[in-house]
């Protein structure tokens, strides 16, 4: 989780939401990712979908089994649908997400009676760090 919060720390001095991700097995980073939805103005690209897509491509597949996420963030649906489709083994993160979050909060998207696979799931690993990397990014736009 630490590689993740650093990459998040990365995001937010670029501008992003500071949201970072990393894709492990057995104790070696495949890939890592930090937001990049403003630089490449794309809406697609969080952390989560640019790990996934990076590792998919280091490894010449398009699933990942045997596989961990480390994201600092809970995520969002689309991102839970990506981490489905890719068979990733387990899904740890940091901060819930109450708004936008897919898998303990909002749609609870592995709880879908059409979710094909359903990742083990850690929430709450680095959860202090990552919530504060999410509140001071939104303090200092809100308060200039």
């Amino acid at each position: 989780m630490a590689l993740a919060l650093q990459e998040a720390e990365a995001a937010a001095q670029r501008g992003e939401v500071p949201v970072g991700a990393v894709i492990v097995s057995e104790g070696n980073v495949v890939a890592s990712a930090g937001n990049r939805t403003r630089e490449l103005a794309d809406p697609t690209a969080h952390a989560e979908m640019l790990v996934i897509r990076q590792a998919c491509r280091e490894l010449s597949s398009e699933r990942l089994p045997g596989h961990d996420l480390y994201v600092t963030l809970e995520p969002c649906p689309m991102c839970a649908a990506a981490i489905s489709f890719s068979r990733l083994r387990r899904l740890y993160f940091g901060a819930a997400d109450e708004k936008g979050g897919g898998t303990v909060n909002g749609v609870r998207f592995f709880a879908s009676p059409t979710c094909h696979h359903r990742p083990d799931i850690y929430p709450g690993l680095g959860e202090a760090e990552a919530a504060r990397l999410l509140k001071d990014f939104f303090r200092e736009r809100r308060d200039p």
